[in-house]
């Protein structure tokens, strides 16, 4: 018997790994009726195309499974959308197609709330770069979602906290067990180096160590850690003594405990089980930090990204040598930094001039 699309061994449905229960799913209401839709379950060209795409962007272009994963709910719900109106084939889309999409994600007519402006930008991104491919590889006569601009956004500037705020929150992770040494090595870690949160779960142990070579043999960690940003781009990006001196007490002292506890892994930062932590696991432990050092900002992973880089500037370091550190493609990305230290200065400005007012 052959596999049905969307087993292992069968055609993928763009779509299935949209979770339960998400806005963009059809909610099948039993199980019988949901194990009926999965037998009728065909493989339609739309379909088929997405799912082309998509494993185009994963092995050739090398983007990570949270991104083909993104890509792959966006696209679940445009062809929906497209279902709906009738159209079966990627040639069969138009300008008018797209356009009507971009403002039923906005603006619903079932009753349901729209998405925010950044979402539908993310979503139409998706969408673009699907119907470039259908035009480059022939699937399509032309790309017809090449002049569809996104909804306009708010600007809105990094968040960032102070010096003293993130001293405040790197002293919250003190304590000698496994899971605090860990927790100070990677907060250490983020802030000195601006990494993203999926660059900090990727890491390896061969990422940071060093070579050993210290008196004694006892193990040592480089004045650099080597990240993969977006598209497996790699930058090295320098360690300093705080976060070089948390990592080897971590590697040292605790990692060797957590490691027994999972299957072998490379992976840097392990959980409480050994396995490779996880993003979540990252977001809970800046929250309970943030909780611990009293800090009411809301903070994540990328708000110690965000100071990262604002310190920096403020500090005078070089716009390019920021935006090389944080692995951004533009520099028009990094220049969000400078309207915040811009800010900063005409406020202390105004406080400290006698003539300000």
């Amino acid at each position: 018997m052959s596999p049905r699309p969307g087993d292992d061994g069968g055609t993928p449905v763009v779509g299935r790994d949209t979770p339960a229960g998400a806005p963009e799913d059809r909610v099948v209401a039993t199980a019988p009726q949901l194990a009926a839709a999965a037998e009728r379950a065909v493989p339609t060209a739309l379909g088929l195309a997405a799912e082309r795409y998509l494993r185009h962007v994963q092995l050739e272009r090398g983007r990570s499974p949270h991104t083909v994963s993104a890509y792959r709910r966006d696209l679940a719900r445009y062809l929906h959308h497209l279902t709906e109106r009738g159209i079966g084939d990627p040639a069969e889309i138009a300008e008018a197609d797209v356009s009507a999409f971009v403002a039923a994600v906005r603006e619903p007519h079932d009753g349901r709330v729209g998405v925010s402006a950044s979402s539908a930008a993310r979503m139409l991104s998706s969408v673009r770069g699907w119907h470039r491919f259908l035009a480059e590889e022939g699937l399509a006569d032309r790309d017809v979602a090449a002049e569809q601009r996104p909804p306009k956004q708010p600007k809105r500037l990094p968040k960032a906290i102070t010096i003293d705020e993130v001293e405040r929150l790197l002293e919250a992770c003190g304590g000698d067990d496994p899971i605090a040494l860990r927790d100070r090595a990677l907060l250490e870690l983020l802030y000195a180096t601006g990494a993203r949160v999926s660059e900090v779960v990727d890491l390896a142990v061969d990422d940071v160590i060093g070579d050993g070579s210290a008196a004694g043999g006892r193990v040592t960690v480089g004045d650099a850690v080597r990240l993969f940003g977006k598209g497996r781009k790699q930058r090295i990006v320098p360690l300093g003594r705080y976060a070089r001196e948390a990592l080897e007490a971590y590697l040292v002292r605790a990692r060797p405990l957590l490691a027994p506890r999972g299957a072998s892994t490379p992976a840097l930062f392990l959980g409480s089980r050994g396995a490779r932590l996880s993003r979540q696991s990252v977001w809970l432990v800046v929250r309970d930090a943030a909780a611990r050092a009293s800090l009411t900002a809301d903070l994540s992973p990328h708000t110690l990204r965000h100071s990262f880089a604002t310190h920096l500037l403020e500090g005078g370091a070089d716009v390019r040598v920021v935006q090389e550190l944080l692995g951004h493609a533009s520099v028009a990305t990094t220049q969000l930094y400078t309207l915040v230290t811009a800010d900063a200065v005409r406020e202390a400005w105004a406080t400290a001039h006698p003539r300000a007012l």
